[in-house]
């Protein structure tokens, strides 16, 4: 058996070897040709200026031309002006301009919006308006209003004799942004990274980087960023940079928008042509390629099958391996004494009882062991992984707060229904429902696990392959 351990090893390393060094030496032949490319693309980006202009600048021109309005600043200088004629002045400019528009007064500490609504302007509850009314800068760019976050653009106001009325603004919904730039990158291919001077993300392309809670995504944390040499990090100089993000080459084209003190990221994703490259070196490539990868199949199923005739019973699904309830309950203590939280996440395989009727017990061990494999592969070294009932895991996760195991269970979903199926039943489709609790004090396991387990029924009953979420009243 080690002979044939040691043999599908080094066929193994000498696969790993060949494609290696035929991959190299097309990277390298066609790397000057891609970069070349590139960069002519790159002088293309006036439609990228033009949607920057369009959303960011545009904006920012009507709010500074409409904070000069005598109209404006008789609004805010006499507290014996009437609310409703404030909200009709910035309903009136909401319809006039197609924007939200706000008012911020000094005088009644009140802030007015252009859908009607108001709320005081406290020391300790708001934090914005304090911070930027005892700064130098009169131009702001912020976000806020995190129960649904806007990009807002502050302009302070002031009478005839210099006297700080307060501030008029501009907000738009992130969504839109959203929107607007998803729309641009699906038809010219470019993301978009708006970044502060302290390196925040303001808006982008990507909505996973949009701002939630008043937690920023800072550049520094995108892991294409952190790979760069210190001397360029520290310089902050990406312009004409070439990059790798996700496994694809991207070039780097920076727009200042100094109004704001902010850089404007473009990063365009490279697009090797063919036609540059000899048409018989890529057959030739490909067909070793395709020679070198037939050969290995063969022999990798040769000595798969032949090792499983002398040996079946060594054959162990990894599902097998994983801890009962039991020994879930046992490390559950563990992990309580050890950590002051711990939410649980409950997976259960769609339909799998369908899976064994239809396919046979063999196919759902394999499915159990595709899903278990999977997200082991997810997980870090404290969290525990174990088997809750015949279509069910469990997945203890110490230290991790509700909405990070959410999120984590959002990534899983999506990644289980995207696996490919045993190879045998290329028809199978598999999907997965989660169900996410949590728990800041030492509960008993069968508490927390309760409500997993009705969020999970939840996710089942609104339709299968969905996450809910169901939390322990204190």
């Amino acid at each position: 058996m080690n002979a044939f351990r040691t043999l599908h090893r080094s066929i193994l390393l000498l696969f790993a070897v060949v494609v290696i060094a035929i991959v190299t030496l097309v990277h390298f032949s066609i790397s000057k040709i891609v970069a070349e490319q590139s960069r002519a693309q790159q002088q293309s980006l006036s439609p990228a200026v033009s949607l920057i202009v369009t959303q960011i600048l545009e904006p920012l021109h009507i709010s500074e031309a409409l904070s000069k309005s005598r109209e404006l600043v008789a609004l805010m200088e006499n507290d014996a002006v009437p609310e409703s004629n404030i909200f009709a002045t910035l309903k009136r400019l909401e319809q006039e301009f197609g924007l939200s528009f706000f008012i911020a007064s000094e005088l009644t500490r009140t802030q007015y919006h252009s859908d009607g609504s108001k709320f005081s302007l406290i020391k300790g509850e708001v934090s914005w308006y304090f911070k930027y009314r005892d700064g130098e800068a009169d131009t702001v760019a912020d976000i806020g209003k995190w129960e649904k976050p806007h990009f807002y653009i502050d302009i302070k106001i002031y009478d005839d004799d210099g006297k700080f009325l307060g501030f008029f603004g501009v907000g738009k919904s992130l969504k839109s942004f959203v929107s607007v730039f998803g729309s641009y990158k699906r038809q010219y291919g470019y993301d978009f990274l708006f970044v502060d001077g302290n390196g925040d993300i303001m808006l982008s392309s990507d909505s996973n980087l949009i701002p939630k809670y008043s937690e920023f995504t800072n550049l520094s944390e995108l892991p294409w960023y952190a790979s760069l040499p210190r001397d360029v990090r520290a310089n902050n100089s990406l312009n004409n940079l070439l990059v790798n993000i996700d496994g694809g080459d991207h070039l780097i084209a920076e727009v200042e928008l100094p109004q704001f003190n902010w850089t404007v990221y473009l990063l365009s994703p490279l697009d090797a042509r063919q036609t540059e490259i000899s048409q018989g070196f890529i057959i030739s490539v490909v067909t070793l390629l395709l020679v070198i990868f037939s050969l290995f199949l063969l022999i990798y199923n040769l000595l798969y099958y032949f090792r499983r005739d002398l040996k079946p019973e060594l054959i162990i699904r990894n599902t097998h391996r994983l801890p009962d309830r039991n020994q879930i309950e046992v490390s559950y203590q563990t992990l309580i004494e050890n950590y002051s939280s711990l939410s649980v996440i409950m997976v259960d395989v769609d339909h799998f009882m369908d899976i064994n009727d239809q396919f046979g017990r063999n196919a759902g061990d394999q499915v159990m062991e595709k899903v278990s494999e999977f997200i082991t592969a997810h997980m870090r070294d404290i969290d525990v992984l174990g088997r809750w009932s015949s279509g069910e895991f469990v997945i203890l996760l110490p230290d991790m707060g509700p909405r990070e195991a959410q999120e984590l269970a959002h990534r899983l979903r999506h990644g289980v229904a995207i696996l490919p199926p045993p190879g045998e039943y290329p028809e199978m489709h598999l999907t997965a429902s989660f169900g996410v609790s949590f728990s800041a004090s030492k509960r008993p396991l069968n508490e927390i696990s309760a409500h997993a387990e009705d969020a999970l029924y939840q996710a089942q009953r609104d339709g299968r392959n969905l996450v809910r979420v169901q939390l322990i009243d204190d």
